[in-house]
């Protein structure tokens, strides 16, 4: 496949597979190519969930076209990191062809596009697919064969998948043992199916009380959605931890003048994070990292959690991996990480918590992600609005919390504003943290 043509130079992809392991030539030419180009400053974004590797390249081109403007005499390179996760066809991103984020339909159905991409993101698996599909389209009232939806959702994902991606699930750690394993599959397939369809309604119509039962399959079909990202979020720590990790490492030997600045959007923000624990011993490059949206635990940088003294945060200080600060955006208008993901995060279903609770909110204070509150439980952590982020200056180390919402605000459901990241206000936040010297600009969010 041709190398992508982007509207920034030089750019460079870098593939990896689900293990984390690197192509080779992608690998060699970002390695080769640093060094011939005397890049002083490196932008390195990885996507969060994808349908296609020309998806990816899409926002890379519609978030890196803001730089050169921001900073025309700084020594730039951008790389785009891809890496085999998925869409689902039906969530809008804003500025997207129709074709590319297709509208919510009505009837919850596996359409053509989200089979290719489901077939494409686990391989090997086309029965289970074509299964799943059969039973959506045909949703019975019978409830065995909500049973079998269930059962062949677990199959798919492989929740105890063989190989390293076993060990890149949990976002918290209590002695050594994993705590966030998906708590989905526990309840019986009404109560789960319900328990989304519920939460669907309220992201669909938010303040409006519904007296009509949901629909259990389009609750299934949530179910399916958010169970495949849970599978993207554990490759995203693999890829991250074996795969980037390394890769920069094996730069800074090239390189070692070249500064590193990583940026990762929803699971591609785990991805960039795991990557500090991949670092080699003694590696400092890194001099920033900028998480948009990240889809991962609040807590995965804490040191203890407030809700388990006997617990931390499986990054717990990774921080003190960047010689810069690390800035965490986060938005209220985040369904998917403001709704959906404490949902999936939290679900067992065997007790009245968690109908007894407002969906989303209550949850998010235990089971919440980045890219909706921002770092929790690391002292030290500076909170800033993105107006007075950009006047500045940011801090030099450190967690810093950026509420982004005056710009990450526009997206349909399910996902609401999760995908809405390509901002010029977002790139400049990038430079600043990474200190790349460029000319002042008027502030572009008015104060708040």
């Amino acid at each position: 496949m041709a190398r992508p043509q982007l509207s920034v130079s030089p750019y460079w992809e870098l593939i990896f597979d689900a293990d984390g392991d690197a192509e080779t030539r992608s690998r060699d030419r970002l390695l080769t190519g640093v060094a011939q180009h005397g890049v002083r400053d490196l932008l390195v974004f990885a996507h969060g969930w994808n349908s296609d590797r020309s998806g990816a390249t899409r926002l890379y081109d519609r978030f890196f076209t803001h730089v050169p403007r921001l900073a025309p005499t700084a020594k730039i390179g951008y790389v785009g990191v891809v890496w085999p996760s998925m869409r689902f066809s039906d969530e809008p991103i804003p500025d997207f062809p129709r074709s590319v984020a297709a509208t919510t339909t009505a009837r919850p159905t596996l359409d053509k596009d989200t089979r290719h991409a489901l077939l494409e993101t686990f391989p090997g698996r086309a029965t289970v697919v074509d299964q799943l599909a059969r039973l959506l389209d045909q949703q019975s009232r019978e409830e065995a064969e909500l049973d079998e939806f269930v059962r062949l959702v677990r199959l798919l994902v492989d929740l105890v998948p063989p190989g390293p991606q076993a060990l890149f699930a949990a976002d918290t750690l209590a002695e050594g043992v994993p705590q966030d394993e998906p708590e989905m599959f526990r309840a019986t397939a009404a109560e789960v199916c319900g328990e989304f369809g519920r939460a669907l309604a309220r992201v669909r119509s938010p303040g409006q009380a519904s007296f009509s039962l949901p629909n259990p399959w389009e609750g299934a079909h949530e179910l399916l959605r958010q169970a495949a990202y849970f599978a993207m979020k554990r490759r995203a720590g693999t890829v991250g931890e074996r795969g980037l990790g390394r890769v920069i490492g094996q730069l800074a030997e090239r390189s070692p003048r070249t500064r590193v600045h990583l940026i990762g959007h929803s699971f591609g923000g785990r991805l960039v994070s795991f990557a500090l624990r991949g670092l080699p011993e003694g590696v400092r490059t890194v001099k920033s990292v900028t998480l948009l949206q990240a889809a991962f635990s609040h807590y995965a940088f804490a040191a203890r959690l407030p809700h388990d003294s006997r617990a931390g945060g499986v990054l717990q200080g990774q921080q003190n991996r960047i010689d810069g600060p690390l800035v965490c955006c986060y938005s209220e208008h985040d369904d998917a990480l403001g709704t959906m993901y404490p949902l999936a995060s939290r679900m067992a279903g065997h007790d009245r918590e968690l109908h007894e609770v407002a969906i989303g909110r209550a949850l998010g204070v235990k089971w919440g992600a980045l890219g909706f509150d921002g770092v929790q439980a690391v002292p030290g952590t500076r909170n800033m609005k993105l107006a007075e982020a950009l006047r500045g200056p940011l801090p030099a180390k450190g967690c810093v919390n950026v509420d982004a919402a005056a710009v990450v605000r526009r997206g349909g459901p399910p996902a609401g504003a999760h995908s809405d990241i390509a901002h010029r206000e977002l790139a400049r936040l990038v430079l600043a943290a990474g200190r790349v010297r460029g000319p002042a600009a008027a502030p572009d969010v008015p104060p708040g």
